[in-house]
């Protein structure tokens, strides 16, 4: 624990927090953190209950490493002559003992600490992923990375120590106090008295402290969101050559968060030298006392080295026991602040799906029916939407960007869920099922823009199918025109690719995930404005690839260059909300406008 001044200060704000938390009723939001803390910290008991006891034994042989020691100078100072070697044997024994269990306790923490640490970012990123997509929309990349990383952090670390921590540091003061208390009851009393000195001084510190804190970790959250931003949108950083504009933006934020940190600096130097004096004062009074005590032969040397040395230590025990309480309330904040996106609502999950999975090989009929749907209440995007897509068919959606074509796509993976009417799946035996996260199995989908990770070739498209074949992956990247390309790269399907496809024109990624998707051999293939970047011809060669490999496929292609509209069975215009079926006199008209 932070035995500093500025431990102490942080202490007194988070004694004033628990003292607010407790009137205004949230103090059981706290416990309730802790509780769910304590669900990870369970599994590990036995390591909690070994590394506690080892606290106790480590406290305990240092203590009597001290009474020795304080002999050993009695001894050498000529008022003790007896059993030298005896004593110096106590005393190196108990340091090397209380040196290995410190070490010990250290790397189980740290072990624990890990495992932990994993446990719940594990827990929580399958969480997330299956939180309600528009739900989750409320959170910037940044925010969630802060969580996900500095918060589980900061739950993983007190998670196991919190309550050793207590256990070990009430009975290390306790013991201290205990011995002091042996020898002379006015020096233990004396070497009590610098930390609740300072309690005492705690209110005129607690509004700049937690102004500044928050401030300060305001302004590094916003920083980061910047961060991540700027990063993940490298390339169109690139590209409108506005580095320098981004450049002057980090240094702005940076300057922003040197003046608010540097301001917290000052108040901390003021308030440091304010408590380091106090803690002088109380220290040399106690090196006063025990001066006293000596010149009057009341005590011996090794004494009076024993009460400075456990004085030091007896306040050090103090300030352990209660500046436990801003890491108790640091960990509940972040442990909040985690729960916060566990409890979002989850995606809606019907295990009928598996029922009209056994009948997908002949087919998949994706229906709508009187669909509603907006991602803000006063602003609908589809309204009273009917939708047809059978087996063997390419159904295109098309419309200006922007009216929403990429919704219909969303309510057929079940990303969001119709306000009002339905959204299902239909098999050729008649087995229905609504859409949802559990159907989302039907389908193969390529989304707008580049969806290529960082790795191989053959890793991204394994990514869907883990066990699939080299020559299935050749395969699949025939169907999407993908293999004459891919077979001239130096390693073929094993060349590597950086992050977003690069190395690859934009037209050449779209190929790869359309190989991917393809790959996954779903019943349902959801193109959405996913050959944009292809010529007409080959745009026109990969579709006619596709229904040939799988007749039964359906296939859904969502564009507002619908230079393909000759091939599908059916056209739905989307605009202003409405989502039309075209009669092939306005899908041919439409062709040719186009």
């Amino acid at each position: 624990m932070d035995k500093t001044p500025a431990g102490k200060k942080e202490l007194f704000q988070s004694l004033h927090t628990l003292r607010l938390r407790w009137k205004d009723g949230t103090f059981s939001e706290i416990l309730n953190d802790w509780r769910w803390i304590f669900t990870y910290t369970k599994r590990y008991r036995l390591a909690v209950i070994f590394y506690t006891l080892l606290g106790i034994v480590s406290t305990t042989l240092g203590l009597v490493a001290s009474v020795a020691g304080k002999y050993a100078i009695d001894i050498i100072t000529g008022y003790q002559t007896s059993r030298l070697a005896l004593l110096i044997a106590i005393m190196i024994g108990s340091a090397v003992f209380s040196l290995a269990f410190s070490n010990v306790i250290s790397r189980i923490s740290a072990k624990i600490s890990i495992d932990i640490n994993n446990d719940i970012q594990a827990d929580i990123f399958d969480q997330i992923m299956d939180v309600d997509w528009k739900a989750l929309g409320r959170y910037t990349s940044g925010d969630l990375l802060s969580r996900f990383s500095s918060d589980v952090g900061t739950v993983s670390r007190n998670a196991v120590s919190w309550l050793p921590s207590v256990i070990i540091a009430v009975y290390s003061f306790a013991a201290t106090f205990i011995l002091i208390w042996h020898y002379n009851r006015v020096m233990s009393l004396l070497a009590f008295a610098s930390a609740p000195a300072m309690l005492l001084m705690s209110k005129y510190f607690i509004g700049r402290q937690r102004d500044y804190a928050a401030r300060v970790k305001q302004t590094g959250s916003e920083m980061m969101g910047f961060e991540v931003e700027a990063f993940s949108n490298i390339e169109s950083v690139k590209s409108f050559g506005v580095m320098q504009v981004f450049g002057q933006r980090l240094r702005a934020w940076q300057q922003k968060l040197r003046s608010i940190s540097l301001e917290y600096n000052l108040f901390t130097i003021k308030t440091n030298v304010f408590m380091s004096v106090l803690g002088l004062i109380v220290q040399y009074a106690a090196f006063g006392y025990c001066l006293f005590l000596l010149w009057g032969r009341r005590i011996t040397y090794g004494t009076m080295t024993l009460f400075l040395e456990q004085r030091v230590r007896l306040s050090g025990a103090f300030n352990n026991v209660v500046g436990i309480i801003p890491s108790f309330l640091a960990s509940s904040v972040s442990a909040h602040r985690i729960r916060e996106l566990i409890d979002l609502p989850r995606e809606s999950h019907l295990g009928a799906s598996a029922q009209l999975g056994a009948h997908a090989k002949d087919g998949v009929e994706v229906c709508m029916s009187g669909v509603d749907f907006g991602y803000r209440e006063d602003r609908p995007v589809v309204c009273g939407a009917d939708f047809c897509a059978s087996p063997g068919e390419i159904v295109a959606l098309v419309g200006p960007s922007g009216e929403g074509k990429t919704t219909m796509i969303r309510l057929m993976l079940g990303l969001v869920r119709p306000e009002k009417g339905r959204a299902y799946l239909r098999a050729r035996n008649g087995t229905e099922v609504e859409m949802n996260a559990d159907s989302r199995y039907l389908f193969s989908y390529v989304p707008q823009g580049n969806a290529i990770l960082a790795g191989t070739i053959a890793e991204n498209l394994r990514m869907v199918r883990e066990d699939a074949t080299d020559e299935e992956l050749e395969q699949a990247l025939k169907t999407a025109c993908a293999w004459e390309f891919v077979s001239k790269l130096p390693d073929g399907i094993h060349s590597r690719l950086g992050e977003r496809g690069r190395g690859l024109s934009e037209g050449q990624a779209q190929r790869i995930a359309i190989a991917r998707a393809l790959l996954r051999d779903a019943p349902v293939l959801l193109l959405d404005e996913a050959t944009s970047a292809l010529d007409v011809a080959t745009e026109r060669q990969v579709l006619r690839s596709v229904i040939r490999q799988c007749p039964n496929r359906t296939c859904i292609v969502t564009t507002h260059r619908p230079t393909v509209l000759s091939m599908c069975r059916r056209v739905y215009r989307v605009s202003d909300g409405d989502v039309r079926e075209l009669s092939a006199e306005e899908s041919s008209r439409l062709a040719m406008e186009f």
